[in-house]
């Protein structure tokens, strides 16, 4: 191997001219300059796939002994490395900040999601420049760099169409080419899309086979080809992130009816199965035990009978779904492989960015939005029922019950959001390199973290951790390169030391031993009573014997468990994460949360054409009176289409007109939608159209009177019964002149919402009672200048 020429710790590398003669006349004998040779990494440094799932349990996989045929992934481990005690932080955008930065994630801002940001330091979303990612140093090192799929460290007041994109893949993330979403989920049959930080549609529909997993991987493959094609010398990054299983959880029906009655003995026996084929594979070690289910989750046979066929068919859809991703995932490594350079591709499968989501109830959920807005009970058992065939489909937004988010997890404790036990931080993860691996199918128990991908892949490229990215000074990876694992597999671990914590939930693993306190259960999102803080009932267990957490020691090593609880509280300080911070509704709020908003005042004006507006991005007219008042012109065929939307099918509103008339309309989850109409047609020219929401006001989610109006006079009444508290959706956005995605309202189509007319403006008031206001010109202008 020839030696580097370049010194790579100060990135972008200092262009080092080279002296000697310069000649007045080119034709010159002696004019001699060396060739220009592009960046590259050092010799040999591999192609790297990072593969991340999102919402897969440990018990999942059928590579890990789950119920799910995940054929990729077991593919990838009979050739490759299976590590059975990698670990995540429980919960999404975390553990992807952690990952992408080789930093524990309250070290990069990242201490919950970015909804619930707030001004601490280790909560705010913000990732310091002190803490450059893994691909712009790939990059600054020669690597052509890719990013496939989720993106959810955007903080949420910079993901509207003006940036900043700093945070975005391809803005200060380091990636060259970015397709996908920004957030925690999206719909995959009618995704929110963005190439690079440009909006784009989906490019076919759920009607002509469209899925987003599948566009993905179409993505991904071809910019594979074009890299080999263009750039054969130069190793390429890819970082695929599907957004898949999160919910909802949309997979076609053919991959759904190959589970058909798979689940219909529940998750009490499943999970029995599952454990004993996770002994039978190894994947667990002799003398595991299976851990008990806790109170809170209810058995099987207690559920009842007449939802039972429900609650399997949620597995079924599931079971698909994941199926489906792995599939894909497959046809991607195809590709690797048809090209030649499967051999020397670096591929790390990480089978979840946390234990599987028990976001979804005790029942699930036809709509998950349900939830997040306290509304579960909206969907009754009835309900549920009705909706069976349509799990999975494109009318669907669902989720899995609780119970089956345990079953996935097994044989360990709780799930996702609990980052006090492994049911919510231990990940199945599959590392396959031939080139740098001599074992062919071997597994590896040593403790890794997801912080320890970054320097592992910096190691294997033979690129030096930088001291300085773009002229600020890096503070060092607070993870462990896992390269030492790769060729000596009973090496003894090197990460040792590592916190946990997510919502109050935490723990501490050190040395084999973990201390863990379950602070909060992940699916009472609204309501119930929490301890403080320092009532948490800690417990105490030996990873050298006790691989799933089984057997509580805490009576009987207080000394232990008390040197843990104090390691906690030096590493929690050490790295950011106090205050702990166990709010709920206050952190979804900005101004409560001390986090920045793009919205100032009572008032928002909009202009046609402005669309793919997050809801972070507009101003919040839940639980209280609000107006929308749009300057029109109407053409003499009559009024038709979208003035402005916010949401989509499964929750939102919308003022439109349809046949001429003025319309409202209020959708609750998809289940409810409260129509409102002008008695007589918007006449043809310049107008006024408004709709006032006075709103009943005595809590949380209640309903109002609704009035429209042309220029000022009532046009029509009606009234609203409830409304949705806290989010309309995670994916759908607020539109103007057109509405993208799936629709609020049933009256029309994507294709068919953009408004026949012209639209001067749109504005949003808040807590205007004024049914007869109209805005003038002067108005408007004193309104934009006092939200400067």
């Amino acid at each position: 191997m020839t030696a580097d020429r370049h010194a790579r710790t100060m990135l972008p590398i200092p262009d080092r001219p080279s002296p000697g003669l310069t000649t007045f006349d080119a034709k010159d004998p002696d004019t001699s300059f060396p060739p220009i040779e592009p960046l590259l990494p050092p010799e040999g440094a591999p192609n790297v796939l990072i593969v991340l799932l999102d919402d897969v349990g440990f018990g999942a996989s059928s590579a890990f002994g789950g119920p799910c045929a995940t054929p990729s992934a077991e593919r990838l481990a009979a050739t490759g490395l299976t590590y059975n005690r990698f670990h995540t932080t429980a919960l999404c955008a975390p553990t992807r900040q952690a990952m992408l930065t080789g930093r524990n994630h309250h070290s990069v801002g990242m201490g919950s999601i970015t909804e619930t940001a707030t001004s601490a330091p280790g909560n705010s979303s913000l990732r310091p420049n002190t803490k450059a990612p893994l691909a712009m140093t790939l990059k600054l090192n020669g690597y052509s760099t890719a990013q496939f799929g989720k993106c959810h460290e955007v903080p949420v007041w910079q993901t509207s169409p003006m940036g900043p994109f700093d945070a975005w893949p391809t803005g200060g993330g380091g990636f060259e080419t970015f397709y996908g979403f920004i957030g925690g989920e999206n719909n995959q049959w009618d995704p929110a899309l963005y190439d690079g930080t440009t909006p784009v549609e989906p490019p076919a529909t759920a009607e002509e086979g469209y899925h987003l997993t599948e566009d993905l991987t179409d993505r991904a493959m071809s910019w594979v080809r074009q890299q080999k094609a263009l750039m054969p010398d130069r190793p390429f990054f890819v970082y695929f992130a599907p957004g898949a299983t999160h919910a909802p959880h949309h997979v076609p029906p053919e991959w759904i009816e190959k589970y058909a009655g798979r689940f219909d003995d529940g998750w009490d026996v499943e999970r029995e199965r599952t454990f004993a084929r996770q002994v039978e594979l190894g994947i667990v070690p002799a003398g595991t035990q299976l851990t008990e289910r806790h109170a809170e989750i209810p058995a099987w046979d207690d559920m009842p009978a007449e939802l039972k066929p429900v609650l399997a068919r949620q597995m079924e859809v599931y079971a698909a779904f994941l199926e489906h991703t792995d599939h894909h995932v497959g046809r991607l490594l195809d590709t690797i492989e048809d090209l030649g350079v499967l051999e020397n591709t670096l591929i790390y499968y990480i089978i979840g960015d946390n234990g599987a989501s028990a976001e979804g109830t005790v029942n699930g959920a036809f709509n998950e939005m349900a939830n997040f807005n306290g509304m579960a009970a909206v969907e009754t058992p009835e309900f549920l029922l009705s909706k069976l065939d349509e799990l999975g489909s494109p009318s669907s937004y669902n989720h899995y019950s609780v119970g089956w988010a345990w079953a996935m997890n097994s044989p360990l404790q709780w799930t996702k959001q609990v980052a006090s036990h492994w049911g919510g931080t231990r990940n199945g993860t599959i590392v396959h390199w031939p080139d740098g691996i001599a074992e062919a199918g071997g597994l590896r128990s040593q403790f890794t973290h997801v912080i320890d991908v970054a320097p592992t892949v910096l190691q294997a490229a033979g690129v030096p951790e930088p001291a300085m990215v773009n002229g600020v000074q890096q503070s060092p990876m607070e993870g462990t390169s896992m390269l030492p694992t790769f060729n000596e597999p009973d090496l003894p671990e090197e990460h040792d030391l590592q916190y946990f914590e997510m919502f109050g939930n935490r723990g501490i693993y050190h040395r084999g031993w973990s201390a863990v306190t379950k602070h909060k259960t992940p699916w009472i999102m609204v309501g119930g009573t929490l301890p403080d803080f320092d009532d948490d009932v800690w417990e105490l267990y030996d990873g050298r014997t006790d691989f799933s957490q089984a057997h509580d020691l805490a009576a009987e090593h207080p000394d232990v468990l008390a040197r843990l609880q104090r390691l906690w509280l030096i590493e929690a300080t050490k790295y950011g994460v106090l205050p702990l911070d166990d709010r709920g509704a206050e952190r979804l709020e900005p101004s409560m949360a001390g986090r920045p908003t793009l919205i100032r005042g009572t008032s928002q004006q909009f202009f046609p054409g402005m669309g793919r507006l997050s809801e972070n991005s507009v101003v919040s007219i839940k639980n209280k009176s609000f107006s929308v008042t749009a300057e029109v012109v109407v053409e003499a065929s009559g009024a038709e289409g979208v003035i402005i939307a916010q949401g989509g099918r499964f929750g939102g509103w919308s003022f439109y007109a349809k046949g001429g008339r003025l319309t409202f309309v209020y959708n609750v989850l998809g289940i409810h939608h409260f129509v409102v109409g002008a008695e007589q047609p918007i006449p043809a020219g310049k107008h006024q159209l408004r709709v006032e929401f006075a709103y009943d006001g005595g809590g949380l989610a209640k309903g109002g009177d609704v009035t429209l109006f042309h220029d000022g006079a009532a046009v029509g009444s009606g009234r609203v019964a409830m409304t949705q508290p806290m989010v309309f959706s995670a994916d759908e956005t607020t539109d103007i002149g057109y509405e993208s995605g799936t629709t609020v309202s049933a009256d029309y189509t994507a294709a068919t919402s953009r408004f026949r007319g012209k639209i001067h403006w749109v504005q949003i008031d808040l807590g205007d009672d004024d049914h007869d206001h109209v805005i003038d010109p002067e108005e408007r202008l004193r309104i934009a200048m006092a939200r400067q």
